[in-house]
């Protein structure tokens, strides 16, 4: 295990709209972000909205969801190798409203 994060999510601020029907389940994508500083408030994870390229190009502002702080780490933490051409979720099918959902 490379590193354990604590977290807190704000569910009021999840938009709807961007909830998954995947063949598996029901899913809302989320970018966490690993800071090198720990803010005033003591935190060093952000969690917001995964963005798409075009918003990223065009420097759209991000939808925080949610932050935290890295509560243990091992030190090996190693990133995952981009794959080409993807974009969002490879188990993402289809965005459906699902009024059931709590948020």
């Amino acid at each position: 295990m490379g590193a354990i994060i604590r977290y807190s999510l704000n569910l009021d601020k999840l938009d709807k709209s961007k909830v998954v029907k995947g063949k598996k389940g029901t899913y809302y994508d989320l970018t966490i972000s690993v800071n090198d500083e720990i803010s005033q408030f003591g935190d060093n994870v952000s969690i917001y909205d995964t963005q798409s390229k075009e918003d990223r190009q065009a420097k759209k502002a991000r939808n925080y969801v949610g932050n935290g702080k890295v509560v243990w780490t091992d030190g090996n933490i190693q990133a995952v190798p981009s794959q080409e051409g993807s974009e969002g979720s490879a188990y993402a099918q289809q965005v459906e409203e699902d009024s059931a959902l709590p948020f």
